[in-house]
């Protein structure tokens, strides 16, 4: 059996250009894209934490060091300039592998210019808090 896993994710970054008639689905840092281990035109799925949109689209390369975040063709209208969102790419793993615990994302943390602030290999197990 094989498992589709969490390979990479790039966590609240700031989408810095949406752009209608570009060609690309989205344009991402290159210090982003290699920090999660993204290759270019890769499968991603994008999530925008602001107006709960979600979709597929491709990575391209964006210039390094700039922060960029494109948005581009069709995926330019499912968010804003400003928007938060979370970029993901998944791989098919052998569940031998996931049972063995050998499967370790890589997580991006980002400030608000989409510069590295951290990285990880794990989502902390989430606590149960009564409200």
């Amino acid at each position: 059996m094989q498992r589709i896993m969490l390979k990479s994710k790039i966590h609240r970054a700031t989408v810095t250009h949406c752009e209608l008639h570009y060609e690309g689905s989205c344009a991402i840092d290159e210090d982003l894209l290699e920090a999660a281990n993204i290759a270019e035109n890769e499968q991603i799925d994008i999530w925008n934490i602001n107006n709960g949109e979600r979709f597929t689209t491709y990575a391209i390369r964006g210039e390094r060091g700039s922060g960029i975040i494109s948005l581009n063709g069709s995926a330019a209208r499912r968010a804003q300039l400003g928007d938060l969102v979370i970029i993901a790419a998944f791989a098919l793993v052998e569940d031998a592998e996931v049972r063995a615990g050998r499967v370790k994302p890589d997580l991006v943390f980002v400030d608000a210019s989409n510069r590295i602030k951290g990285t990880r290999d794990h989502v902390p197990t989430q606590a149960f808090e009564t409200i």
